[in-house]
């Protein structure tokens, strides 16, 4: 396996986005690409060991930094902030950026992947919305399903709270709402990350990495929020082509997806739109992370024997 890294400016206009190509060896050739968005608190490289694993079956893997995370974060205080205006749009903006990046240097013959992890999950849902045209199929990892009113609590409460505090103000309250009781279904609990995964050397890797151990600001937070509004929208779900194919994977134990009823309200509602292709997995006793479980070697193997089920669209 061979890894480019390499920059681009992002759609703030302030930062250099973090991005990573890994390549089959140059005997191989390839046979499509496959990008990740990775989810809130997490960085690309945490997704390397599945790219060896793709790159050994002949795929080709992309993936970035998103903003305020990783290697794309310019200072410290810059950790899960977005952006001023339009944080969201500039992360969508942002990935269709590394997909033109990845085209220039791979071609644009190959078929073409999107996978997306937790918050990386929600806005592959809205990137499909807007250019699944683009692509030959999507593979949704650890998502969930908010209502409209909940998304919009949510923002009505970033909103009131950024108008005394700042939007790179970052809340308690807040991250409690958002995220305190993922961990609850697993006391007594080693850590605060358990609802992550049963593997226990990943959870302490990512407990102990700087990358992750940070706490949202209102801006973050309240993009995530509009993220979730935009997918209870039918009219925007109603774009995303009839004929691209969508795999859901989620662990039946995932406090994100709501122990998998969120998910299965998330794949009902592409089906509902008129999707016709929409596969959804739920592994038994696996939390949020499933390229991350005990059995990931079966996550692995199902995902790879999707994409070869699903090549480039007519």
């Amino acid at each position: 396996m061979n890894r480019e890294d390499f920059k681009f400016p992002s759609a703030d206009r302030k930062t250099r986005i973090q991005a990573f190509l890994w390549t089959p060896e140059e005997d191989r050739p390839i046979r499509g690409i496959v990008q990740i968005t990775h989810g809130m608190q997490e960085f690309a490289l945490r997704y390397e060991h599945f790219a060896a694993f793709l790159c050994g079956r002949g795929y080709a893997v992309a993936a970035m930094d998103l903003l305020g995370h990783g290697a794309s974060v310019t200072s410290d205080s810059k950790y899960g902030y977005f952006a001023r205006k339009n944080g969201n749009q500039c992360l969508l903006t942002d990935i269709r950026e590394l997909q033109r990046q990845t085209r220039s240097r791979l071609g644009d013959k190959l078929p073409y992947y999107m996978l997306g992890h937790s918050m990386g999950s929600f806005l592959i849902r809205q990137y499909i919305c807007l250019y699944g045209e683009e692509i030959d199929g999507a593979v949704i990892s650890g998502t969930g399903y908010h209502s409209a009113l909940e998304a919009n609590f949510g923002m009505q409460l970033c909103r009131l709270m950024a108008g005394i505090k700042g939007w790179e103000y970052r809340s308690r309250l807040i991250t409690r709402i958002a995220m305190g009781s993922y961990n609850h279904r697993f006391e007594p609990a080693r850590t605060r990350f358990d609802w992550l995964t049963r593997d226990e050397q990943i959870v302490e890797a990512y407990r102990r990495d700087p990358r992750t151990q940070f706490m949202f600001t209102l801006n973050g937070f309240y993009n995530l929020f509009y993220s979730l509004k935009q997918l209870t929208v039918p009219a925007r779900l109603a774009r995303v082509p009839a004929n691209l194919p969508v795999l859901f994977i989620s662990g039946s134990m995932d406090p994100v997806g709501a122990f998998g009823n969120g998910v299965k309200k998330a794949a009902v509602s592409l089906q509902s739109a008129g999707v016709r292709d929409v596969t959804c997995r739920l592994y038994p006793n696996d939390r949020h992370e499933v390229l991350n479980e005990l059995d990931r070697a079966d996550v692995y193997a199902d995902v790879l024997d999707w994409l070869k089920r699903h090549p480039a669209r007519a």
